[in-house]
């Protein structure tokens, strides 16, 4: 496994519509664990393929129980809306208010080339819509209501 660069805004990759993958291969299965391994070093809550350079619709999300792979994914349900603040791995110190989905239902693939269906509320709808957005070319700055300012963020994190 190996730890990916997650690139940055400006990289014209991020605004780019992903490919479906059409076959599970050796080397998807071992883009799926690098990114994993790249998820975790980061500390992030999500991971799409886009952000490390590749051009598929692939992307992670963690839980708090577990990194949820999905290949293919879709939203099929959506239901009620929340507006909360958003970051991204791409876009480090930027932070803002989204409205999203306070709960989604999302039909993907997984590793065996499986379908499966999975629920998120909360923070967890948020992440699969942010990073299902990714595989459509769209950051969360497009859906952001408010960008914090940087006394803004330091109120956010409790710095002083």
């Amino acid at each position: 496994m190996a730890i990916l660069n997650i690139v940055k805004e400006g990289d014209p990759t991020l605004r780019k519509v992903c490919r479906p993958v059409t076959e599970i291969t050796p080397r998807i299965l071992q883009l799926l664990d690098d990114m994993a391994e790249t998820l975790v070093e980061a500390n992030g809550a999500g991971l799409a393929a886009p952000q490390v350079g590749i051009l598929r619709r692939i992307c992670l999300v963690d839980t708090g129980e577990e990194i949820v792979e999905l290949i293919n994914p879709e939203i099929i349900e959506r239901e009620g809306e929340q507006e909360e603040v958003e970051g991204c791995l791409s876009l480090p110190d930027v932070w803002g208010y989204t409205q999203r989905p306070a709960k989604v239902k999302v039909r993907a693939m997984n590793r065996y080339g499986e379908t499966f269906e999975i629920e998120g509320e909360g923070l967890n709808a948020r992440c699969f819509c942010h990073e299902l957005d990714h595989l459509d070319g769209h950051l969360f700055t497009d859906r952001t209501v408010h960008i914090l300012t940087p006394d803004e963020v330091k109120e956010m994190m409790g710095d002083d």
